[in-house]
């Protein structure tokens, strides 16, 4: 699970944090689950569209039945995990965060996004073994207030829990609230930031695609890595905010260690 901002950087830091205690307790050496949790640095973009980065954790925070494997998660999903099993279908809930874009962080004189914390859902299907298929959307509550979602599909390889390999397409879209908030320029905000006037509609936003890769190291100790790379498309790519002061290439990596609580691996 990613994230773009130092904020909710420590947010989801302090989740980890109170959960993994509470499992290792809970669920000591004799116990029928295990909770396995992965963190590490990540470098994003500061905000969609930048040419700058930011620093936040790469995270993740799963359980599984003792004897059973964890369940594959994408390197970049949301924040949220599966409420409701119907054999190969999932859904359950999916929060997303953005930090706060200030005239003086673009470098151009032009209205702030505030913080925005985004709350929706996901819906995911495996059709095989090695090929799930999610779509998610959310809302933006605070900041840009508008809808944004994304299409995946991973191809998945794994020996058990001993090491999984994943990689696959994405797609990503926001409705013209969201394009606006950060692709548009209002007539008032070109003539003080230099810039054309631009009124981008909704749509898709990006293409890309994400490889993630998990080894344990040891019967508690492992490693995981993620790369994933959007190539911004339509309205996003082609407003003057990107075209003169960010970039459509929008990278992100990040490495993290693992620590598996309870269970008798």
């Amino acid at each position: 699970m990613t994230d773009r901002n130092k904020s909710a950087s420590l947010l989801l830091i302090a989740l980890a944090a109170v959960s993994a205690p509470a499992h290792a307790q809970a669920e000591g050496e004799g116990s029928e689950k295990r909770t396995r949790l992965i963190l590490g640095p990540q470098l994003s973009p500061s905000w969609p569209g930048a040419d700058k980065f930011s620093v936040g954790p790469y995270i993740d925070l799963s359980r599984a039945r003792e004897g059973e494997n964890f369940e594959f998660e994408a390197p970049d999903e949301s924040f949220g995990s599966p409420l409701v099993h119907s054999g190969d279908f999932a859904f359950g809930p999916a929060l997303g965060f953005i930090g706060k874009r200030k005239a003086s962080d673009i470098g151009a004189d032009l209205p702030s996004v505030g913080f925005s914390f985004e709350a929706g859902g996901f819906a995911q299907v495996n059709l095989t073994p090695a090929l799930r298929l999610r779509v998610e959307g959310r809302k933006a509550f605070s900041g840009h207030k508008g809808w944004v979602g994304e299409v995946s599909a991973d191809y998945v390889a794994r020996s058990g829990d001993d090491w999984l390999f994943s990689i696959g397409p994405r797609i990503t879209l926001g409705d013209a609230k969201y394009h606006r908030a950060y692709f548009g320029v209002t007539p008032d905000a070109a003539a003080t930031s230099g810039l054309p006037a631009f009124d981008p509609s909704g749509g898709v936003q990006s293409v890309g695609v994400t490889a993630g890769y998990l080894r344990q190291l040891s019967r508690r100790w492992g490693i995981g890595v993620y790369g994933r790379y959007d190539r911004l498309v339509g309205d996003a790519a082609d407003s003057p905010v990107v075209r003169q002061l960010g970039s459509r290439s929008q990278p992100s990596v990040g490495v993290a260690l693992s620590y598996t609580f309870g269970g008798n691996r």
